[in-house]
């Protein structure tokens, strides 16, 4: 017996609904999937650019350190020449005030200037003129002088002139000047 006047169908458990629902179901899987692999593809790629800025920074921390030494080497080298430089303006200063010394009467040969003396080859007319014009201001600088002469063709006097200054004197100038700019 038939109670129905149509045909029946066939029933199935995918729905349109069901397609609908797991369709969107689908997606958002889908959808959160892909934002997983994202996330640990940036947190992959975070890892890597922060071991490249460590590297960076330790290779620039080595180079400032570096630089700081050629900093130091540089500002030594400078103070060398500094010095160097303050040494040669004193002794240009000295050999123009040795020339100034010396009259125009006395003709000095050869100069030869040490660390702790001086000693001065030339032509005087006499002893006299010598002793009063070169020899006193020698005396005033340094503390021994020594003067020899000996007859020239022309009958001027050759001479020579050894003077010193003495280390010891100028160790106690250079301590009491220190102790004078430490009092001031």
């Amino acid at each position: 017996m038939k109670y129905s006047y149509i045909k029946p169908r066939v029933k199935t458990v995918f729905t349109k609904d069901l397609q609908l629902l797991l369709t969107f179901f689908s997606a958002t899987i889908f959808m959160l999937f892909s934002t997983y692999a994202f996330l640990l593809f940036k947190d992959y790629r975070f890892d890597k650019d922060l071991f490249e800025i460590n590297e960076q920074k330790t290779k620039f921390n080595q180079n400032i350190v570096k630089m700081s030494q050629e900093i130091e080497d540089i500002e030594k080298q400078v103070l060398f020449s500094e010095k160097i430089f303050t040494k040669n303006s004193v002794l240009k200063e000295s050999i123009a005030n040795l020339f100034d010394l010396v009259p125009i009467r006395i003709t000095l040969s050869e100069a030869k200037i040490m660390q702790d003396g001086l000693v001065l080859y030339g032509i005087t007319p006499n002893k006299d003129v010598y002793n009063f014009m070169l020899h006193a201001p020698l005396r005033s600088i340094f503390h021994r002088t020594y003067s020899s002469f000996y007859p020239d063709k022309n009958g001027w006097l050759r001479f020579v002139s050894t003077n010193y200054i003495d280390n010891e004197e100028i160790k106690l100038d250079e301590d009491n000047k220190g102790e004078v700019e430490n009092e001031d």
